[in-house]
């Protein structure tokens, strides 16, 4: 008899961790590296992440610090987090450039929390996919007489009882990044 729900597992699994990234690449107005690990500079005829060329740091809760490996690279990483439209202006040091996170204000921080809500949906809507796709092989089985009538009521109780479990790790981190948002 197969375990619908176990192999189902890694897909919710993927939805959750995909809004957990998500959630860590939106602003909060504090520092934090994850908000430009994944930029793209053009570096030695390539495209590539910022982590892959500089060092990122946070000296202080409102500063992201980057300093590139090669100091040839420093005006490419400058070019780089100016066109990923950040709202953050580098400030640039030397070979150290620096990105001071503004205040957020009482508008912007309202518009990050519905972003993030937005996401958090988008999280839910994969979960439900993954769940009606368990749901259609289940019903499948069953009419090709794989599965009893008992087996196939007893698979969909324990796909619901997943489902909510993913559900409410998506509303934990939901309700995680909205606090941080919201906290001055």
């Amino acid at each position: 008899m197969a375990n619908y729900i176990e192999n189902a597992k890694p897909d919710f699994a993927k939805a959750v961790e995909r809004l957990d990234h998500e959630l860590k690449n939106i602003r909060s107005g504090r520092a934090n590296a994850a908000l430009v690990e994944e930029v793209k500079v053009e570096a030695y005829g390539s495209t590539m992440e910022l982590k892959g060329v500089a060092a990122i740091s946070i000296p202080d809760a409102k500063t992201i610090q980057i300093e590139p490996w090669d100091k040839n690279l420093v005006k490419d990483v400058e070019k780089a987090l100016i066109a990923a439209n950040l709202g953050l202006n580098p400030n640039v040091a030397g070979t150290v450039i620096r990105l001071n996170m503004p205040q957020m204000n009482e508008e912007t921080r309202k518009d990050t929390v519905k972003a993030v809500h937005q996401k958090g949906e988008q999280a839910k809507i994969s979960l439900r996919n993954v769940r009606e796709q368990v749901r259609e092989t289940i019903l499948k089985d069953e009419k090709a007489h794989l599965v009893s009538e008992d087996e196939r009521f007893r698979q969909l109780e324990q796909l619901d009882k997943a489902v909510k479990e993913y559900n409410e790790k998506v509303d934990k981190l939901i309700a995680e990044k909205e606090e941080e948002v919201m906290t001055i």
